[in-house]
């Protein structure tokens, strides 16, 4: 769940709690948060990516083995039209194909290989090298067959080509699966949507239940972003401008409380624990990315952090010493 551009995390706001009685299936008098009555819940960023390639059929299989309370995907619209589960814009990095996802059809991208890179022999069970590529469709099937209730975080990629037509298209595959908006689930699946982008977050506020919608944030300087891009000095600097307005336009957006999840990265936490207290203790509600080490663990569960997301869960969920959550 790293943003589009190279940043770190971070989030501010204070506001009115959010209600969070269906997000979490408690109410604000229930277990204190990182009690073993009510452990954070642990979600498999990109599917179980520690162990097969990300966002794949595998990746998503394994998570659902390893005990994970709900998965994380990124999406984009292929030329096409449908929605594919990717994280970059292009295709070079994960696959053996380049360019850019918007200009292929879903029929050109079956074509290539999106798991070889990653190195991991992927069992027969876990499909076919040629199955790994996956739609929203294609990953609420999978996640149907859980046999258990799992929860689905979808993060909506932009900059993208389509601008908030992606969004649209979103929530239409959706409604065709039979989501209900009022509740955001589909059959097993409860669904929460995620951005970095606010104009994405005001455009879903308009057709999903604010508790379902998470803002993502993140906080560099422009000098940071500027360096990150790898870009010239006008050039970088005029988009890493517009990248922190994007960041402090996010911000007011969790200031003024109009949606019920936070997203701040790991590394804010890190730095600012005792601003992550003031606002769980104003009823705030947190999914923190992307929690890996045994560390990082621990002071999310101390600090009473709601939700981590992870590459791999099961190391986490040990941690945790819990069994598998059961749907809270």
């Amino acid at each position: 769940m790293t943003p589009d551009e190279p940043t770190r995390d971070r989030t501010t706001h204070d506001g009115a709690a959010p209600d969070r009685t269906s997000l979490d299936g408690t109410t604000p008098g229930g277990p204190a948060p990182g009690s073993l009555e009510q452990r954070p819940l642990v979600f498999a960023h990109r599917g179980s990516s520690g162990a097969f390639a990300e966002h794949t059929r595998a990746a998503y299989l394994q998570a659902l083995a390893d005990g994970a309370d709900g998965v994380e995907c990124d999406v984009h619209l292929t030329r096409d039209q449908h929605v594919v589960l990717l994280h970059d814009a292009n295709l070079d990095r994960t696959s053996d194909g380049t360019g850019p996802v918007a200009e292929r059809t879903l029929r050109e991208l079956r074509q290539l290989d999106f798991s070889s890179w990653k190195g991991a022999r992927i069992p027969e069970i876990y499909g076919a090298r040629s199955e790994q590529l996956l739609t929203l469709p294609e990953l609420l099937d999978v996640l149907r067959g859980a046999g258990r209730p799992v929860k689905l975080a979808i993060e909506l990629k932009h900059p993208s080509p389509y601008q908030l037509k992606l969004e649209d298209r979103v929530l239409e595959v959706l409604r065709s699966e039979g989501w209900d908006p009022g509740s955001s689930t589909v059959d097993n699946v409860a669904v929460t949507f995620m951005s970095f982008s606010p104009d994405s977050v005001r455009h879903l506020l308009r057709s999903v239940p604010a508790q379902f919608i998470c803002q993502l944030v993140d906080d560099l300087t422009v000098h940071e972003i500027r360096g990150g891009l790898g870009l010239g000095l006008i050039t970088g600097g005029a988009v890493a401008n517009l990248m922190k307005a994007t960041q402090l336009e996010g911000e007011r957006i969790l200031d003024a409380g109009l949606v019920g999840l936070a997203g701040p990265g790991i590394d804010y936490v890190r730095e600012r624990p005792d601003t992550i207290r003031q606002w769980l203790d104003a009823g705030r509600r947190f999914r923190v990315w992307t929690v890996d080490s045994a560390d990082d663990v621990a002071l999310c569960r101390e600090l009473g952090i709601q939700e981590l997301t992870t590459n791999v869960p099961a190391r986490v969920l040990s941690q945790l010493q819990v069994a598998p959550s059961q749907g809270r």
